[in-house]
């Protein structure tokens, strides 16, 4: 990954990002090429390991991987307009951009096909996303034997992390006036989760 050294990221912002992202890209280098599947993934930092679960007909579990996986992951994302920047009113040499902030998180492949595993990852997936909220749901809500059923249906996938490129560009090379004017405007936008990160990573 490409990271000029404005856009690099310490390490908290990159443990932030591993914790809080959404749903992410797994993709895998098999016999067949490359396959990708969109997956949601918890963090488990004390071990330094991705875990999720694939839907079991999801023939991607089955393919051998060659070399590392690959999980890309992504915070929220904006396109910049250059009418937001104090510079256009100063000179007008200023064109459009994309803020986003990245990780591209590789390491060993591992999968299982226990139920006992993936009911643990369920059940830590669920909890995470369901934090904060008024009235959490927890999968001792559903009825047991439903539960069981559903996870006959996924097998467990665990990333054994090796290396993290993380790449957040947030307007950082931008002058003050530029990135109040980014700010103002993703705000004007409706996109106060970008906003939010540009004014977080600010230097």
């Amino acid at each position: 990954m490409y990271v000029p050294a404005h856009f690099a990221a310490d390490d908290e912002a990159v443990q932030h990002l591993l914790t809080h992202h959404g749903a992410a890209d797994l993709v895998t280098m098999t016999s067949d090429g490359l396959v990708a599947t969109m997956l949601p993934f918890v963090y488990d930092r004390s071990r330094n390991v991705l875990l999720g679960h694939f839907a079991r007909n999801n023939e991607h579990w089955r393919q051998t991987v060659i070399g590392e996986a690959l999980v890309i992951m992504r915070g929220p994302d904006s396109y910049v307009s250059p009418a937001w920047y104090a510079s256009k009113r100063e000179h007008g040499r200023v064109v459009p951009t994309w803020n986003y902030l990245t990780a591209h998180v590789y390491g060993a492949m591992t999968v299982y096909d226990d139920p006992g595993w993936v009911a643990d990852v369920v059940r830590r997936l669920s909890d995470h996303h369901e934090a904060g909220r008024a009235e959490p749901w927890s999968v001792d809500h559903a009825p047991e034997k439903y539960v069981a059923g559903q996870l006959r249906a996924i097998v467990g996938v665990e990333i054994a992390i090796t290396r993290v490129a993380a790449k957040f560009k947030l307007s950082q090379n931008r002058p003050d006036a530029d990135i109040d004017g980014v700010i103002a405007g993703l705000r004007a936008d409706g996109q106060d989760a970008s906003a939010d990160a540009v004014a977080r990573h600010r230097r």
